[in-house]
């Protein structure tokens, strides 16, 4: 199934997690093509493709991975993703913020310096964040 014209529902479900079931409701479906609209919004910044490495994850799936309890990806409103080619995660990041509010986030994370973290909520937030070794502070570094 198609969420969006560059992102399918197998896509942003994917999970190394073999074994267990990571089928969404019917409510996390309608989340995930509004977060496939914002994946298309920050492919756009680009034109390349976009590798999603998690999306939707079932409860079961967030604490096999090791996921808040809190986690937007257990209600389809979140992705991790590369964009190959383009420079580090770091850079994604920032080009993202640079971006305003014409990519509208809730949640914008430099994740242990390897991928890029995005959330989207009804009232975003637009908080950006690095997690590291070093836990978990405001702004990219």
């Amino acid at each position: 199934m198609q969420l969006s014209e560059h992102f399918s529902l197998s896509e942003l479900t994917v999970t190394q997690q073999r074994g267990l079931d990571n089928t969404p409701s019917p409510a996390a479906i309608d989340n995930l093509r509004k977060t496939a609209a914002l994946l298309e919004q920050v492919r756009a910044l680009w034109g390349k493709p976009i590798i999603v490495t998690s999306g939707y994850r079932a409860p079961q799936v967030n604490k096999a991975v090791g996921g808040s309890m809190y986690s937007q990806h257990m209600t389809g409103q979140a992705a991790d993703f590369l964009i190959p080619g383009v420079g580090s995660p770091l850079e994604i990041c920032q080009a993202i913020a640079a971006a305003g509010p014409t990519i509208p986030y809730d949640q914008l994370i430099h994740e242990f310096r390897a991928w890029v973290h995005i959330s989207w909520s009804m009232a975003p937030r637009r908080m950006a964040l690095t997690i590291d070794a070093n836990g978990t502070r405001s702004g990219f570094k």
